[in-house]
């Protein structure tokens, strides 16, 4: 049972992905990003559920193919339930419902976020997988959040954003600057020839564990705008030194929250996980905590940061061996609680 063969579907956002997997190695990973969205800066979901319906089927096909193994040879299909955008969940929870239908096979609703965090088990995401209990900052796009993981299904929040998530800070703030759609690579790239003390820009002081990231964006925005009515080409003239220093202030108001979790909690097992797990700033830091701290730290490989199919096929995994099935009747949720 636990060589199963299981089939993994994502369509949470704007990329559409399936995977194969088989014990906790995965055998094919493919995903269809969605270019048009670049024109809009930002995701547009009518234009994100169209281009679903489109690639599902021949992304689904090259996983099958890629992975050398027959329809008939799925033993179970997983699907992302939620959270995410409701037009991008219904076109993958139809298709695995239909899939599983066919072929006779049981269905396995996935969480999204509990996905990115169960990353980390994936055969090749880590050296070694993180043991239990270990603290988990999952960042993305749409999600920002410091997660205690005492089992693979027991989790709780323990701090969050309460109102921007951390990847959304960047692609808002690099919209102020003018830089394409999703700006956070972008952001990464540049900041590599830039000072990231070269501007300071503000940071919350909540007393909880949580985040919030809608100051430094009005931060940076109202300092863009005086600095260009002096000078018209401020953000030309200091785009490196501007990247790097938001970034470093995004990147040090969540290894604040984190630093203060950890040591009250006195966990040394930290994980990263999600879109900006990728970010270079972010990784650095988790690196020289483990030296400051004591960490052991658990950092996934890039293919498993952003949205993929291959972590939503690990929960599958996990759940199948379990028995947790869901039947025909369930719907996909644009909100679904960890």
């Amino acid at each position: 049972m636990s060589d199963s063969i299981i089939l993994g579907i994502e369509s949470s956002c704007d990329d559409t992905s399936a995977a194969i997997i088989k014990g906790n190695c995965i055998l094919s990973n493919i995903a269809a990003n969605q270019e048009i969205h670049k024109e809009y800066g930002g995701v547009v979901p009518e234009l994100a559920s169209r281009a679903h319906q489109q690639n599902i089927i021949p992304v689904v096909q090259k996983s099958l193919t890629k992975a050398n193994i027959q329809q008939n040879d799925i033993a179970a299909i997983g699907f992302t339930r939620g959270p995410g955008l409701l037009g991008s969940l219904l076109v993958g929870t139809s298709f695995a419902k239909s899939l599983a239908m066919s072929l006779n096979v049981p269905l396995i609703e996935v969480n999204h976020l509990q996905a990115h965090i169960l990353a980390h088990f994936i055969d090749d995401a880590n050296p070694e997988p993180p043991t239990f209990p270990f603290l988990c900052l999952t960042v993305s796009g749409g999600h920002t959040m410091i997660v205690l993981v005492k089992d693979y299904f027991e989790m709780e929040i323990i701090g969050k954003s309460i109102d921007d998530a951390a990847g959304e800070a960047f692609d808002k703030i690099g919209k102020i600057m003018d830089l394409d759609y999703p700006a956070g690579p972008i952001i990464d790239r540049l900041s590599k020839d830039g000072d990231p003390n070269a501007f300071t820009f503000n940071k919350p002081r909540l007393e909880s564990y949580d985040y919030s990231f809608s100051g430094i964006k009005t931060s940076v925005l109202y300092f863009i705008q005086k600095e260009v009515k002096k000078n018209p080409d401020f953000i030309k003239e200091n785009l490196n030194d501007l990247c790097a220093s938001v970034q470093k202030t995004i990147i040090d108001i969540l290894m604040i929250k984190l630093e203060k979790t950890a040591k009250d909690l006195n966990i040394k097992n930290v994980a990263i996980a999600g879109g900006v797990s990728a970010n270079s700033a972010l990784r650095k830091a988790m690196q020289d905590n483990e030296k400051k701290f004591g960490w052991n730290i658990f950092i996934p490989k890039f293919e498993y940061t952003t949205d993929n199919a291959a972590m939503i096929a690990m929960v599958a995994k996990l759940k199948f061996e379990r028995s947790e099935f869901t039947d025909l009747r369930t719907t996909a949720t644009s909100k679904y609680d960890l």
